[in-house]
């Protein structure tokens, strides 16, 4: 017995080892997307592009996973991490040391890319930098424009601190009068333009116009010691608790709790500035802060000025220092006069975005709401554009008289006050709008068009791993896949049955729909791979996700490794599993891919040759995602369609540009090939389709016998426009 015990607990200390922090994990992916700004083969403001978004990434991470461990710390003292042991306050330890080695590879990064625009004639600069007849010009506009929005407060007894919203830039100063010192703020407006020009080429940030003229706004007192900080705040709003106790509608619900969004815990006070220890000793103290929470950073604590940027230079200098805006490409015809639901009818169809345009699927939906077979249309919505012809179009098909579904999904994190504007607008146009049951946010991205042919009810079926958002379908990369197989429609059917009645209880054929039934096919599936392998056979899995968290999937991959299964991975950001580790998890490659486009598909791939079987999905491998989401995945059965995605996953575990491979000391390595081997799997695929919407366009101007050239040329590239033009030349 005690043998058995000994080994069991040796088993559990392998296992251990294989496995990482999650958040430490997020860090490291973040880290990535960073050193995206170091690799001057990209224009400079697309390396201040990757500063920004490591930057937002951070603030997010800190208002939620930092907010909730903070949360854990102070109400569930027992938690501790399930990987590695780490307790909440452990976690945070090691989450400020390695954020604040962080903030100064950005600093490094940030400065290099400024010193690059100035090469290319843009200078972004400190008031400290201008001459004098610059700055007794940027001092008029302070006064007559900037100062009378100017609210700045003293703090002492009768004026005391004040709320400081998230995320909001303030100038903070120490104050002296008549032998009385007592500290200062300013909030720097949002309502004004964040970037100041002095000439089209040379600019100032607003907060660093009024940091240096902070001493008119406090007149009369002395200003002796200041700088620009921001407060970061617990975001982390439990969207279910307490919604039994109120009797109203849940969107009213969730319209009263974001408002107490901005005035939650403090997670973390950034300074632009060093000041005194006094200084950061009294702010923490009113905030309830540590000094490990307190961040100095050079580089401006809110980058979203540079959009405002880009926009502002001028044409010709844009060119050299902004990459060409991506536009998808228009692989099948969105002619109004071609049905795309009866092309889906002979064929299933797969877009893949952002390469392709999401318009097919638009136009389709468009067409159905027009379309007197259709009866109804059934939708799950998770993150809209605020601008989104989508939502236009079932608004239409309601007034049409057809019969609207939507499931909107009021939780989705950031999104909650448009999706809450949305569900009033689809209600109010007579769509029916229900919400996601209690602690199980709906993440599934499916639609279900049903339509009534000579007596025969027809299903058309879209199961995508993305959002039906027109502008992320712009930049990240998803599959979206339409199909008439019936079966699968029967299935979805059921699926939208089962969220009218609150059932997650349902059975389906095809679909896996968690949290009941997907988790539960993984592991079936890397367990009928571990068999193979024990004997003798093939194993094979390729997975390809945003993040793997989740511990029984993580274990049951590493028994499938040690039985000879080869497994390879791609995921994006988070992982917990360490590959490589000797006896372990050698059969385990893992590679993360950052580049132009965000890496957002997931797609599960289980065995080899003609007995392969694909799966797209909207779920990760993290435990929300298998046990507290419903999501769906669904098999991928048109055999062109298996065999296209599979050379999709090889092309990206080919990648030696933008991928870095894992190794089982943590690290993060870009691989490195000669040049003639060059491999960017984004550009692969960024060519690809533009060449088929060139094919696609031939095609469609032989059927119209049309010579002329399309004025969409533009939306197509190059590379069909020779294509055209030899096929007309040659007609």
């Amino acid at each position: 017995m005690t043998n058995i015990t000994s080994t069991i607990e040796q088993d559990k200390v392998n296992i251990d080892r294989c496995m990482q922090n999650r958040e430490l994990s997020w860090l490291k992916f973040n880290e990535r997307v960073l050193e995206e700004a170091s690799f001057t083969a990209n224009p400079p403001l697309e390396r201040l592009k990757f500063i920004s978004i490591f930057s937002s990434n951070l603030d997010e991470f800190y208002m939620i996973r930092v907010g909730s461990l903070t949360d854990c710390m102070l109400f569930v003292p027992e938690y501790f991490d399930n990987k590695t042991g780490m307790t909440a306050e452990q976690q945070l330890d090691a989450i400020f040391k390695q954020t604040t080695s962080l903030y100064a590879l950005r600093d490094h990064y940030f400065f290099a890319v400024l010193e690059d625009l100035s090469k290319s004639g843009i200078n972004h600069l400190k008031m400290s930098d201008l001459n004098q007849s610059e700055c007794k010009k940027v001092e008029k506009q302070f006064v007559r424009d900037i100062m009378p929005l100017l609210s700045p407060q003293i703090i002492d007894n009768r004026h005391p601190f004040p709320h400081l919203d998230n995320k909001q830039l303030h100038i903070a100063v120490t104050l002296e009068h008549k032998r009385n010192s007592l500290f200062g703020l300013i909030a720097v407006p949002r309502t004004l333009e964040r970037i100041i020009f002095l000439e089209t080429s040379r600019f100032v940030l607003l907060e660093d116009v009024i940091y240096y003229f902070s001493h008119i706004a406090f007149k009369p007192y002395k200003v002796q010691n200041k700088t620009i900080l921001s407060v970061t705040r617990n975001a982390d709003i439990k969207t279910d608790e307490g919604v039994l106790d109120e009797d109203i509608d849940y969107r009213q619900f969730m319209q009263k709790l974001l408002k107490k969004r901005q005035r939650l815990t403090p997670v973390r006070l950034e300074l632009q500035y060093a000041v005194k220890k006094t200084f950061i000793e009294f702010f923490c103290e009113k905030l309830k802060l540590k000094d490990a929470q307190v961040f100095l950073s050079s580089t401006p604590l809110d980058l979203t000025y540079h959009c405002n940027l880009e926009e502002k230079i001028e044409i010709e200098n844009r060119r050299k220092l902004v990459k060409p805006v991506h536009i998808p490409c228009d692989i099948y015809p969105t002619d109004k006069k071609i049905s795309l639901i009866k092309h889906v009818q002979k064929t299933d169809l797969l877009l893949s975005h952002p390469y392709e345009s999401i318009l097919p699927f638009l136009e389709m939906i468009k067409q159905a709401a027009e379309d007197p077979t259709v009866l109804s249309i059934k939708i799950t919505l998770y993150r809209l554009d605020s601008q989104s012809k989508l939502a236009e179009s079932l608004i239409r098909a309601a007034e049409n008289g057809k019969e609207v579904i939507v499931l909107m999904e009021l939780r989705a994190r950031f999104d909650e006050a448009n999706n809450i504007e949305w569900s009033k607008r689809l209600d109010e146009a007579g769509c029916r709008v229900i919400y996601g049951p209690t602690s199980y946010k709906v993440h599934s991205k499916i639609c279900l068009i049903t339509k009534k042919e000579n007596g025969k009810i027809q299903y058309i079926t879209q199961i995508g791993t993305g959002n039906y958002n027109e502008k992320t379908a712009k930049q990240y990369t998803d599959l979206s896949l339409i199909t008439a197989n019936q079966e699968i429609g029967k299935d979805t059917a059921i699926f939208f049955n089962n969220l009218l009645l609150g059932n997650l209880e349902g059975k389906y054929t095809y679909l896996w729909v968690a949290p009941n039934y997907y988790k539960q096919n993984i592991l079936q599936c890397i367990e009928n791979e571990q068999k193979k392998a024990e004997n003798g056979e093939s194993g094979r899995i390729i997975i390809k996700c945003n993040s793997l968290t989740d511990k029984e999937v993580i274990i049951k991959l590493i028994e499938a490794a040690q039985s000879g299964v080869k497994i390879s991975m791609i995921v994006r950001g988070i992982c917990c599993l360490i590959p490589g580790v000797p006896q372990l998890t050698e059969n385990i490659t893992i590679i993360s891919i950052i580049g132009e486009f965000l890496e957002h598909s997931r797609i599960y791939c289980f065995g080899t040759g003609n007995n392969k079987k694909i799966y797209i999905s909207s779920a990760d491998l993290m435990t929300r995602n298998t046990e507290r989401r419903i999501e769906i995945t669904c098999p991928v059965l048109d055999e062109d369609i298996k065999q296209r995605i599979f050379e999709m996953l090889e092309t990206m575990l080919l990648d030696n540009t933008k991928a870095r491979e894992h190794f089982s000391d943590g690290r993060y390595v870009l691989r490195h090939s000669p040049i003639d081997q060059t491999i960017n799997s984004q550009k692969i695929f960024t060519d690809q389709a533009r060449t088929n919407a060139a094919r696609t366009l031939v095609e469609h101007m032989q059927n119209i016998k049309e010579t002329n050239i399309p004025s969409n040329f533009t939306n197509i590239g190059r590379r069909a426009k020779d294509i055209f033009m030899k096929f007309r030349n040659s007609s």
